[in-house]
């Protein structure tokens, strides 16, 4: 599944996603399925995808159902429009919210 997003992230000019995101700690919680992925943002590519049990310092949080993220990444929903009625929960700075939001 999140791989997914890694490939829609990688859809976007890798240049762009390298010099517009700086390397960051990814987490994605799935409520629907209660496991929590998280994965290594380096050089503008999503890599090193791992399940996380421990629940440690992520730079970005996201929270949201695997059909919602499903969505996403096929294009059924916008990013912008899941966070702002709830469906995604993000959990990062401004800065990372307008980064992310403009690859996604």
């Amino acid at each position: 599944m999140v791989e997914g997003l890694a490939e829609k992230l990688n859809t976007s000019d890798h240049d762009k996603r390298k010099k517009n995101l700086p390397d960051r700690v990814l987490e994605v919680y799935f409520l629907d399925l209660d496991i929590r992925f998280r994965g290594d943002l380096v050089d503008g590519d999503l890599v090193n995808i791992r399940e996380e049990t421990n629940g440690g310092k992520a730079n970005i949080r996201l929270a949201m159902t695997s059909d919602d993220l499903l969505d996403m990444t096929e294009g059924r929903l916008k990013f912008a429009h899941a966070w702002a009625t709830g469906r995604v929960r993000l959990d990062a700075s401004i800065r990372d919210l307008l980064r992310l939001r403009g690859l996604m």
